[in-house]
């Protein structure tokens, strides 16, 4: 009888079947032969990991099915910052639910990626009309976290020396616990100040106000801005993108800064994520603004194209003077917000927006008539004066509602866009009120916004749900996502997000709870978290993990947090020296001084392995400050470096912390591990190792694991025990709550043997790739056996010597062959380094040998004389149709070889929409929201 296949024959692509081939090519007997060679026997697990035997895709989802019933999913009226919301079928179906959409990479190779940068382009306009101001990013992780990077771009942008950043205290209380985490290491002041009585603004480089604040009461800024920018400091104002089509825009009313998050555009509460931030800034700042900016280019026929604007992100171009670690986004996230503008407008924005602030104005009239004090100015929120508050709220849980505990004797009330007419009526009544028809208006007409706003096409052209299911369709056709083709990536494991894996994340029982909601209610969550927590612990070697970080930058923040955190409960808040290898990513020196720690680089051997002697000399000479040291492992060069242990041994001697990178986890997991090899804490980047999707940019949890003694120093909570040696480092209790589920399925479906089995197999694929492709372009590292990790970086550098052809022109050149680039010139320039991870099978991992081996003949013609530089095929990729068909061919090669350089492509073949896209003209030239309705109108003198 044939056995069953399981999911982890499902999710590994390569079969017993390829074995022969795989292993004659590498010249190893067997899967336990090649591990034995290329993982560290010092570093080897002894024991299997002990987690639950796997189950079949049914069998898990029945199972997580069991635990999400325990949740109880009330009717939220908490507010605070996350509402209920209604996503459009037509959004959840063709994005959310989409392959194409949440499978994609983040879009650094912008040729293959027009239709997510369209989407992302569209969200920016929706922000820059809602704000007001002139630029807005494509996205942040939460409002608390871009509350903390507007506080530090006030700093940086401001020509005061002062360290005093004024807030407002109606900014809601989990942003302000994250300001505070934020501003402590930087030695920033936090003043706070009553928005309804502004002080006399002085000795400040900036100010942060909620324009609705925590009370739903409505802050005044045309007198607060003024006065604040008057005393020279740069003004921040958190709002509420939904109010925002009623209230005048903040930017019209002087604000630098408007920031809030779009959670409320169509992205379930999910229990506190994932969910985008917006960021906007005024026309002065727009080249600090934090995070990733989608600009307007034009490509090689001059055809407009959209990019990637101003990429020499912060963290990679200043290092440890960075005051900002962040490089991801919330893009799937952002692109449902600005998909939801698309379908509904501006005037179904409005019409959401009157709806829900009439629901509040009845509810006040009603209150106010019954005898009870609220606030006169509101959007959506209502804090009600009373005096059994708690008895209250308790009795509202008892009949389906949750209401929030705004303090003592107060309870609030914020109503969203599902609330229906019998919800306020039983709520009136909880307060002895009783609801009539009678309204009364929150806003004055004084604060009404009054100019027209969403204007462009984009917002207007896709209402039926016919035209917004061809619009998707239609931007996702542009893009090479997953769904396509093996996305090689080194560090970025980009391998299988399996459908069983994501359904869960839109069970109601899932998507609909309130992070805030009383923890009785959230059981499941509670057991999601804890078994999580528990796998994750025994893969790593950890005695305590945080799911709180939601990126993997916020995960390196938390971590180092930790480690400063610790050292200052033993007296040694002089212990700031942070060491990081020169290969490290850009984020790890960010993250380092964004705690207060000073960045001193170690040096790399020629073999890419950290400097010993160099380590040694800088820990001896640093020895009473040394905080810590950061590294990656496997390397960032992509080998299992022998003396790991070694130097771990030397900074404990030393009295320093070991911070290991998780990026390369995928090669850990089942051999070896973070706490075994000798590290006290690492970010787990579960949208790489645990199958979380990238989403074309984000969402990403880095949450991160700990030793025992680091343990109370990972990341607190207002919302789950106020009194924390550190603060929170995002806005919502346990982070992205809502994609958590994916990683659980993932553990839970594979198992011990499984995920072992995922680790032997990506290890096997990249050695396959290295072997193939090594008489072709010579790999960069190898470890000390002559094998490569889990990632192999081809060095293309001397064809740049040999025949002027660069790594950008490779990369452009792979997109006709169907692939997205592998990652380029990091760590080393000039190279590629290239995952294939467990999940592709050796027909798609041939595919891409073949891909590269016939780009190298392409190179040789170059080499040989054969063919000029200026008319090589590769110079002038990737080739567009319209290129292809057009009448005159400029071209000394013909055109079926740049359309079908291998016979394979002509029964399947990836178009690109775009040529090569100019990069300089496109940072020169700096467009990143759509133009207005009126760039789109015909001329009359012209047309004449």
């Amino acid at each position: 009888m044939s056995q069953q296949r399981t999911f982890r024959d499902r999710h590994i692509g390569l079969t017993p079947d390829d074995y022969p081939t795989l292993f004659a090519a590498l010249g190893v007997a067997d899967m336990q032969t090649l591990i034995d060679a290329v993982v560290p026997t010092t570093i080897r697990m002894q024991q299997p990991l002990q987690l639950p035997d796997a189950l079949s895709e049914d069998q898990a989802l029945s199972e997580l099915k069991a635990i999400a019933k325990t949740n109880q999913v009330l009717r939220s009226f908490i507010g605070q910052g996350y509402y209920g919301t209604l996503t459009p079928a037509v959004i959840q179906r063709n994005v959310l639910e989409n392959p194409a959409w949440y499978t994609a990479y983040t879009p650094y190779q912008p040729e293959i990626s027009q239709g997510r940068l369209e989407a992302l382009f569209n969200y920016q306009t929706m922000i820059v009309e809602l704000t007001g101001l002139a630029v807005a990013n494509a996205s942040l992780l939460d409002e608390g976290t871009a509350c903390a990077e507007a506080m530090t771009l006030c700093q940086r942008a401001s020509k005061s020396k002062s360290r005093r950043f004024y807030v407002a205290t109606n900014v809601f209380t989990q942003s302000l616990a994250v300001l505070h985490t934020r501003a402590d290491p930087l030695s920033i002041e936090l003043i706070p100040f009553d928005p309804t009585t502004p002080p006399v603004f002085e000795d400040a480089f900036g100010m942060l106000v909620q324009y609705v604040g925590d009370t739903g009461a409505i802050v005044d800024l045309t007198t607060l801005l003024p006065a604040a920018r008057a005393a020279g400091l740069l003004t921040v104002v958190a709002a509420d993108p939904l109010a925002l089509t009623l209230l005048k825009a903040p930017g019209h009313l002087g604000a630098d800064i408007c920031l809030g998050s779009t959670q409320r555009f169509g992205v379930p509460m999910g229990a506190g994520g994932p969910h985008a931030a917006f960021f906007a800034v005024a026309d002065g700042l727009k080249r600090m603004i934090p995070g990733r900016l989608v600009g307007q280019s034009i490509d090689a026929q001059g055809q407009p194209a959209f990019r990637l604007t101003l990429q020499t992100r912060e963290q990679h171009i200043r290092r440890e003077k960075a005051t900002s670690n962040i490089c991801t986004a919330q893009v799937l996230l952002a692109n449902i917000a600005g998909f939801y503008g698309c379908y509904h407008g501006p005037d179904g924005l409005i019409a959401i927006a009157e709806r829900v602030h009439e629901y509040t104005g009845r509810l006040a009239h009603a209150l106010l008539n019954a005898g009870l004090t609220t606030n006169l100015s509101f959007f959506d929120t209502l804090s009600v004066a009373i005096a059994n508050a708690e008895a209250l709220v308790q009795q509202a849980e008892a009949q389906g509602y949750n209401l929030y505990l705004q303090g003592p004797g107060v309870v609030s009330v914020s109503l969203d866009e599902t609330t229906q007419a019998h919800e306020i009526e039983a709520i009136a009544a909880l307060f002895a009120a009783h609801l009539t028809d009678d309204s009364i208006a929150g806003i004055p007409e004084t604060w009404r916004r009054n100019d027209v706003f969403m204007s462009q096409p984009a917002f207007h052209a896709h209402r039926s749900e016919t035209e917004m299911m061809r619009y998707l369709r239609k931007l996702s056709d542009r893009d090479l996502a997953l769904d396509r083709a093996m996305i090689p990536l080194g560090s970025c494991t980009m391998k299988l997000n399996a459908a069983a894996e994501m359904a869960p994340i839109t069970w109601p029982e899932f998507a609909e709870i309130h992070p805030f909601a009383p923890s009785h209610q959230t059981q499941g969550y509670q057991r999601l978290y804890s078994e999580l927590c528990t796998w994750l612990s025994e893969i790593t070697g950890y005695a305590g993990i945080s799911l709180q970080p939601n990126s993997g930058a916020q995960g390196e923040y938390a971590g180092l947090l930790a480690i400063a955190g610790y050292h200052a409960s033993r007296g040694d808040s002089h212990r700031t020296v942070c060491l990081i290898p020169s290969s490290a990513h850009g984020t790890n020196p960010a993250s380092a001084q964004m705690v207060g720690m000073q960045v001193v680089v170690i040096g790399c051997d020629t073999d890419g392995n950290i400097d010993i002697a160099d380590l040694r000399e800088k820990a001896d000479h640093y020895r009473d400050r040394l905080a810590c040291l950061m590294i990656t492992y496997p390397s960032t060069h992509g080998v299992f470096e022998t003396n790991i242990r070694e130097i771990c041994d030397l900074i404990h001697a030393y009295g320093g912390q070991v911070y290991m990178d998780g990026a390369n986890l995928n090669a850990q997991v089942g051999l070896t591990s973070p706490a075994l090899i000798g590290s006290d804490v690492s970010h787990l980047n579960l949208h790489k190792t645990f199958c979380i999707p990238h989403g074309g940019g984000g969402p990403g949890v880095g949450p991160i694991g700990v030793a025992a003694h680091l343990v109370p120093f990972m990341p607190g909570h207002p919302m789950l025990d106020a009194d924390t040696p550190v603060g929170p480092v995002s806005s919502a209790p346990y982070g992205s709550s809502m994609i958590l589920p994916i990683s659980w399925m993932y553990i839970r479906m594979m198992g011990a043997e499984g995920l072992t089995s995922a680790t032997e197999h990506a290890i096997l694929a990249a050695n396959y790739l290295a072997k193939r492709l090594q008489p072709h372009y010579p790999v960069l590292y190898t470890g000390a056996s002559g094998w490569v990790a889990h990632e192999c970086i081809l060095d293309t550098r001397d064809v740049k010597e040999s025949a002027g052809i660069s790594v950008d022109d490779v990369a452009k050149r792979l997109i006709d062959y169907g692939f997205h680039a592998p990652t380029m010139s990091w760590p080393v320039a000039g190279t590629l380094m290239i995952e294939p991870t467990e999940s592709e099978s050796l027909a798609e991992l041939d595919r891409f040998c073949d891909a590269m081996i016939q780009i190298r003949e392409e190179i040789a013609a170059v080499e040989s004389g054969r063919v000029p530089l200026s008319d090589s095929v590769l110079v002038h990729a990737p080739f567009t149709v319209d290129v292809l068909t057009q009448d005159t061919w400029p071209f000394g090669f013909p055109r079926s070889q740049a359309a079908y350089p291998i016979p394979e492509l002509r029964t399947d073949r990836y178009w690109p929409p775009v040529g090569r896209i100019d990069n300089v003209y496109g940072d020169r030239n700096l467009v990143c929201s759509c133009a207005p309705l009126s760039a789109y109108q015909e001329d009359p003198t012209e047309a004449a």
